[in-house]
């Protein structure tokens, strides 16, 4: 093989990594778009999501307010807008601490109202299965 043979191979190869990387560099733009906390204002508090928690939802108390994620900065803010969902509560825990949001009882996801890292003892026992 002479070399003006094998450099077109090694551009023809080098060509077809390119649409590849740049189509790998498209999965940073999800990750980006995955890194705002799920968050709602209820009652003027502000919840925050709480995974692995076995809850059961009781009546509905109203309208939640998810804020619009700016995990960009203040960029394209005008692009999104808040989302309202409804607000449950959830048995055996104050609507205080923590309460059920979604568009019915059965889609819901379970929010707290905490600040710092430890979770009241409340939720701590709905995790525990206490």
């Amino acid at each position: 093989m002479n070399r003006a043979v094998r450099f077109a191979g090694v551009l023809l190869a080098a060509s077809l990594m390119v649409p590849t990387a740049a189509c790998a560099g498209d999965n940073s733009s999800d990750e980006g778009a995955q890194s705002c906390a799920i968050e709602y204002a209820f009652e003027g508090r502000t919840y925050r999501d709480v995974a692995n928690v076995d809850f059961t939802v009781a009546d509905k108390l109203g309208t939640a307010t998810k804020p619009p994620c700016d995990d960009t900065g203040g960029q394209n803010e005008a692009d999104e807008a808040e989302t309202l969902e409804t607000a449950y509560a959830v048995n055996g825990i104050s609507p205080k601490v923590a309460i059920a949001v979604g568009d019915t009882p059965e889609d819901t996801i379970f929010v707290v109202s905490y600040s710092g890292s430890e979770l009241p003892p409340e939720v701590e026992k709905l995790i525990d299965g206490s």
